[in-house]
């Protein structure tokens, strides 16, 4: 199994969350762990709205929209343009509040960072997503299994993901465990 958040981290690089750092006028040192921190939420959201078929192909033709090269055009992404807010309303509804509140208590960043923070993120972890997509040829279904996959992963290596876990839990039992195998089971 790819790790997609290894994968993401490697694309955009030191020099990617330096650029970040920048942009947000905060210390490298402190934002490098925020986005290690962020990148697993956005994962984790989508791959709570993929447990659903209706939402796997949602976002599965989303992904054919976005463009694998975005780490290219990073510059793009800091001055507030790209349609990262338009993605994070899709992938936490009416949770985003809470996920923003419990990364700035997780990375030490104030709350103003976090909401600056994940719209520049959110577009890069779709054209890392598209690029696995394509690159692997996956349909909607092979999409949610690689999101749940990773979000089984994250769980194992963080338990409760820092209380990520009970925002992104699709039915609410205080385990995300259940919801990814629901999902790798179909039921």
């Amino acid at each position: 199994m790819s790790n997609l958040v290894d994968g993401i981290m490697d694309q955009l690089g030191p020099a990617g969350v330096a650029q970040i750092a920048k942009s947000l006028g905060v210390d490298e040192s402190v934002m490098g762990p925020a986005v290690a921190a962020a990148v697993p939420a956005i994962l984790g959201g989508m791959a709570r709205n993929t447990s659903q078929p209706a939402g796997a192909e949602s976002l599965s033709s989303a992904l054919n929209d976005h463009s694998p090269s975005i780490f290219d055009a990073l510059g793009g992404l800091l001055g507030g343009g790209g349609d990262g807010a338009k993605i994070l309303g899709h992938v936490f509804g009416g949770r985003q509040p809470n996920v923003e509140q419990n990364l700035a208590g997780q990375s030490g960043l104030n709350l103003d960072v976090i909401m600056k923070l994940l719209p520049i993120l959110a577009p890069l972890v779709m054209g890392y997503l598209s690029r696995e997509k394509q690159s692997r040829g996956l349909d909607a279904g092979g999409v949610g299994a690689m999101l749940g996959e990773e979000r089984q992963a994250a769980e194992t290596r963080q338990p409760g993901l820092g209380g990520l876990a009970s925002i992104l839990d699709a039915d609410g039992d205080g385990s995300i465990i259940d919801d990814v195998l629901g999902k790798i089971t179909g039921q």
